[in-house]
């Protein structure tokens, strides 16, 4: 039965005392809580307590926040769970158990909040000693608890389930709501997340999905059979448990007193020997509190872990501006980016968007203007950002000013990030600031705004005069006038351009049957709406996206530092080039040369290049080719090569075989692209880059050694790219230590002690041919031969490949047997202290014996 008591709370010094009103123990139908009259319901050993706490909302009325907080802890009313209300009630509320069992909180003539327990037969309501209101039925079964629907705090016990998130406090005097902690669902696995969560826009429905971003997770924990939750143990750890057993926890911290009992066994009857509170904060930060009853002789919550140590790890802590550390880098301030600023009652930075995609709705002829915005540089920063907001990734802008360039001639970006990452240049254009950025020496923002002179006028039409009138309605008739006169003449000039067009096309055609179309420039600006879509730049030149008339996708590459070709010549050296036809071939569709303008006509490959499936990044991580695909690509590959190696009548050597240059169509089909290029363009543009004596990247020691090049130097490099495909790394990789780094010697090794498995890319976890991984390491290995008489032609390399004939066990080639001699270690500090040093230089063939009519191409970027 129920029983009242009476408690004292406040400062004895004051005159003011503060009665509450404390029912423990079961209440049953009918009961109810007021707001004004300091009532609530608490456990039995008056751990905690149920009722309305009061906010400092600011307000100059009373505010309440129904909640259950620590009972006995003076002058301390910290909420361990909330109901979290759009906002808090006044003085007039009340919480009452309902006849219907039914939990209802009112504000007036409004319902706040509910339990929606009506039609659960609920008989009576408890709170227990471990924080949780638990409502029962009649025949004593749980029909609604708080530990089921936690709002920011986990208290030990109260088990967090996938279905489950805890929320940052929202309330007005707070501010945030912005952060969550949830369990995110793989097919195979799970974590615990941090995330920061946008408020959605109701304008924008296509928003939701890309909405929150997560900065700090746990490592993958394996999705086995069971309930898997998340939980704070008895002894203070965090972790997460599998099927409720200590035996399968996973500690997300340890505290040095526990001995291995984290559990989700919940509702403890008895009053913890220690109170704790694990909370997610309205900074985003996740941290666990002990109550501490001397700290320097006062009471206070201690806190004892933090998910976040660097406050500016947290994405959105200062909106979508700039957080910044101070010298002990344990506090932040905000900085708001150029274009943005505060507001609302939490500070936060946000974009002023007016301006945002405005280009983009505009006319098409006006999409690429920038004399209406400019680039602000902000130094020593980066951002967090998601896949969804990101309009491309150059990895070949050379300098810093390029990439606030880039974002300037896109009409959708907002702004653009460069770095480095492991001494490769990166910049990301971006379509969205929204979850932050932060300080990094190593990177540089910049941000589109409007130019100073460029703001939007608005005309105000009250109280116009007659002679005002009379020029607004004048001007459009003048301009209207000026179109007509402009139309007609652009229709003059554009009768006139095509039958001059015409006629020297008639005069100079040395189209062939299935050779090249010709386009003029004005129709390949069209059809890649003015180069506005950048797919990739290079030695050669740049890379757009574009259309043809019927839909068919195309990539056209703009060339540049043209050898001093004239027209026809230009003309019977690309109808050359694209009257080769095969499979694995890119395939050139057309090409334009009119005045200083010649560009390439490319088909368009859906997949990319090979490099972005082989090698893991940050934004390619996901992708991963199973082995028969890679064997395909391998055996397709070593098929285009060898057509223009063998069977065209002038031969080819492509001179840059790499998996930049392996594009892949819809079917993940090889297509080699760039053959043929140094032909137009010249072998003095090739820019390679160095690595270390006896292995520079995919070049062929004769490179080096001023000997004779043969199309044997693309076999060379063929075995650089088969090793790769194999490994699916990159054949140096300075992310490695100093025994693993070098690939193709690690890699010989494992094969010649019979553990080809391992060599093969360990995220495939053994799901491959092992004969076939074997066929491809001995034929990589013969191809990288130092002597070119012993490296097999390329027709014998895909009959090798495809086991036709049989392939013989390869010796170590000399570069990499005097390299491995020399010492790794030795080595692998060298390079780490001269990479800068000689991180890229220009090459031209000296050599004095041409190969058989062969054309060498080199570029450092591909049509996509």
């Amino acid at each position: 039965m129920a029983f009242y008591c009476s408690t004292t709370w406040g400062l004895l010094f004051t005159l003011l005392l503060e009665v509450v009103v404390c029912i423990s123990g079961r209440v049953g139908l009918g009961s109810r809580l007021y707001a004004n009259s300091n009532q609530a319901w608490v456990s039995d050993n008056n751990t905690f307590a149920f009722g309305f706490a009061p906010t400092d909302s600011g307000s100059q009325d009373d505010r309440y926040q129904l909640g259950i907080w620590f009972a006995d802890l003076p002058g301390d009313r910290t909420l361990a769970w909330s109901a979290y209300l759009n906002s808090p009630v006044t003085k007039n509320a009340i919480l009452e158990l309902d006849r219907t069992g039914n939990l209802v909180l009112t504000d007036g003539r409004t319902t706040a909040w509910t339990s929606n327990t009506t039609g659960a037969v609920v008989e009576s309501a408890e709170l227990l000693e471990n924080g949780n209101l638990v409502l029962y039925t009649t025949d004593q079964t749980v029909a609604w608890q708080s530990f089921a629907h936690p709002s920011d705090t986990l208290l030990p016990g109260q088990t967090l389930t996938t279905s489950m998130e805890l929320t940052s406090s929202w309330l007005p005097s707070l501010g945030g709501g912005y952060y969550t902690l949830k369990m995110l669902q793989e097919p195979t696995s799970l974590s615990l997340a941090l995330t920061y969560n946008l408020p959605l826009d109701p304008y924008n429905l296509s928003m939701e999905a890309q909405s929150n971003y997560s900065y700090w997770a746990t490592p993958e924990f394996s999705n086995v059979t069971g309930d898997v939750v998340a939980v704070v143990g008895e002894a203070g750890s965090f972790g997460v448990v599998y099927g409720g057993d200590s035996a399968g926890a996973v500690y997300v911290y340890k505290n040095d007193n526990d001995r291995g009992e984290l559990s989700s066994a919940g509702n403890k009857t008895n009053r913890p020997a220690v109170l704790r509170r694990l909370i997610l904060e309205t900074n985003g930060n996740l941290r666990l509190y002990r109550w501490d009853n001397d700290v320097n002789g006062s009471r206070q919550w201690v806190p004892e872990w933090a998910a976040v140590s660097n406050p500016c790890d947290i994405a959105g802590v200062c909106g979508n501006g700039i957080c910044n550390l101070d010298r002990t880098k344990t506090n932040a301030s905000c900085d708001c980016l150029p274009g943005s600023a505060t507001g609302g009652q939490d500070f936060r930075c946000t974009m002023n968007s007016s301006y945002t995609g405005k280009s983009c709705r505009g006319p098409v002829s006006d999409r690429n203007r920038t004399d209406s915005f400019k680039i602000e540089t902000v130094n020593q920063t980066n951002y967090y950002f998601q896949e969804s907001a990101v309009i491309a990734n150059y990895s070949d802008i050379p300098t810093v000013s390029k990439c606030g360039d880039a974002c300037l001639s896109d009409c959708e970006c907002v702004a653009s990030v460069y770095g480095l990452n492991q001494e490769s240049p990166y910049c990301w254009v971006l379509r969205s600031l929204e979850f932050g950025g932060f300080e990094d020496s190593g990177s540089t923002m910049f941000v589109k705004v409007q130019s100073n002179g460029s703001t939007g006028r608005e005309s105000n039409h009250t109280g116009m005069s007659s002679s005002t009138r009379a020029k607004v309605l004048v001007l459009p008739i003048v301009l209207s006038m000026l179109v007509l006169i402009g139309l007609l003449c652009s229709l003059l000039y554009i009768y006139v351009h095509k039958k001059r067009s015409l006629k020297r096309a008639l005069n100079n055609s040395l189209i062939v049957s299935g050779a090249p179309l010709s386009f003029n420039f004005r129709d390949l600006q069209n059809r890649t709406n003015h180069f506005s879509e950048l797919l990739g730049t290079g030695g050669f030149g740049s890379v757009y996206k574009g259309t043809l008339g019927d839909g068919t996708l195309i990539a056209v590459k703009k060339l540049d530092r043209m050898l001093p070709h004239g027209e026809r010549e230009f003309v019977t050296e690309v109808n050359t080039i694209g009257s080769m036809h095969h499979m694995n071939l890119v395939r050139l569709r057309g090409y334009c040369s009119e005045g200083l303008q010649r560009l390439l006509v490319y088909e368009f490959m859906k997949n990319g290049s090979l490099d972005k499936w082989l090698f893991p990044s940050h934004k390619t991580r996901k992708r991963l080719l199973e082995w028969p695909t890679r064997f395909q690509i391998a055996v397709g590959t070593a098929q285009g090569i060898a057509y223009f190696h063998e069977q065209c009548r002038n031969r080819i050597i492509h001179c840059d075989i790499k998996p930049e240059n392996i594009l892949l169509d819809e079917n993940f089909c090889p297509k080699v692209s760039d053959f043929g290029l140094a032909k137009l363009m010249g072998r003095e543009h090739s820019q390679v880059v160095t690595m270390v004596r006896g292995t520079r990247g995919y070049l062929a020691p004769e490179w080096i050694s001023n000997r004779p090049v043969t199309v044997k130097a693309d076999v060379y490099s063929y075995g650089m790219l088969l090793l790769e495909i194999v490994g699916g790394r990159r054949n140096l990789d300075m992310s490695y230590d100093a025994n693993d780094f070098f690939f193709p010697g690690w890699a010989f090794k494992g094969m010649q002690n019979g553990d080809v498995i391992k060599v093969a890319d360990r995220r495939l976890e053994g799901l491959v041919d092992e004969d076939e991984v074997l066929r491809a390491l001995k034929v990589g290995f013969w191809c990288i031969q130092d002597d070119v008489s012993m490296r097999p032609s390329m027709s014998e390399v895909v009959m090798m490949l495809e086991g036709s004939v049989e392939v013989n066990e390869p010796p170590m080639p000399q570069s990499v047997l005097e390299l491995i001699e020399e010492g790794l270690d030795h080595v692998y500090k060298a390079m780490k202290r001269e990479v800068n040093q000689f991180s890229s230089f220009t090459m031209t063939n000296k050599t004095s014996q041409p190969s058989s009519r062969a054309t060498c191409s080199y570029s450092t970027m591909s049509p996509r």
